[in-house]
């Protein structure tokens, strides 16, 4: 792995990241943290290892307030900005690799964003691991408005006990994306994909089951 830091905007300073090319990789995941945990957290250090095993290196990265240890997260123009920034510095790392962009929730939320303002340089195809539709106990679809305008395709990767995306409402949505969506349910996650003991699975199962749909869908791409 290779630690590098690179400039969030012009405003915000520089931001750490962590890239991961295994010899054998196909693509280049560039994969931003959640709200409420930056890119060491253990989901995103065990998915990193589990895309590698399936040859899908990675790009993870900070948002500026997570660099700075607050709670509180960037405004979204800054957090656009740092997903497009954070994917010119991947781009030099990638090599020839095709590039893939996306993250855990709030992450991947905000890369989506930035791709409906205007599209994402060399970028194939959008992967969300939990995309948060509703705070939770608020059912709605208005953070979805802003897919239609993504030109590129999308996988939605969702637990079927994720209390911020109802598939009932998260379901329809997919389908009016015109055949630019993917979605894939897994059975028994919660936002945080933990399943519980009485399912047969861990932690880990599910997170390989993520790498593998993720490498599946990104041949397609």
């Amino acid at each position: 792995m290779t630690r590098l830091t690179f400039r969030a905007s012009s405003s915000a300073g520089e931001v750490s990241a962590v890239a991961d090319r295994p010899d054998d990789a196909r693509w280049l995941l560039v994969l931003a943290h959640g709200a409420g945990a930056g890119m060491a957290h253990p989901f995103m250090e065990a998915l990193a290892l589990a895309l590698a095993r399936h040859r899908v290196g990675s790009f993870r990265y900070q948002f500026p307030y997570m660099e700075r240890g607050s709670r509180r997260p960037d405004p979204a123009p800054l957090l656009e900005a740092t997903v497009r920034s954070a994917l010119a510095a991947a781009a030099g790392f990638a090599g020839d690799l095709p590039l893939l962009a996306g993250g855990k929730s709030m992450g991947g939320r905000m890369t989506s964003r930035a791709a409906a303002r205007a599209p994402l340089e060399g970028v194939r195809g959008l992967v969300f691991f939990g995309f948060p539709l509703h705070p939770a106990g608020k059912p709605g679809i208005e953070r979805a408005d802003h897919l239609a305008a993504v030109d590129a395709r999308m996988l939605f990767l969702q637990g079927s006990r994720d209390r911020l995306a109802d598939l009932e409402l998260l379901e329809p949505v997919v389908g009016r994306l015109a055949g630019r969506a993917t979605l894939h349910v897994v059975d028994g996650a919660d936002h945080s994909f933990h399943v519980p003991a009485r399912s047969g699975r861990d932690d880990a199962d599910v997170i390989d089951e993520l790498a593998r749909r993720t490498a599946e869908w990104a041949a397609g791409v």
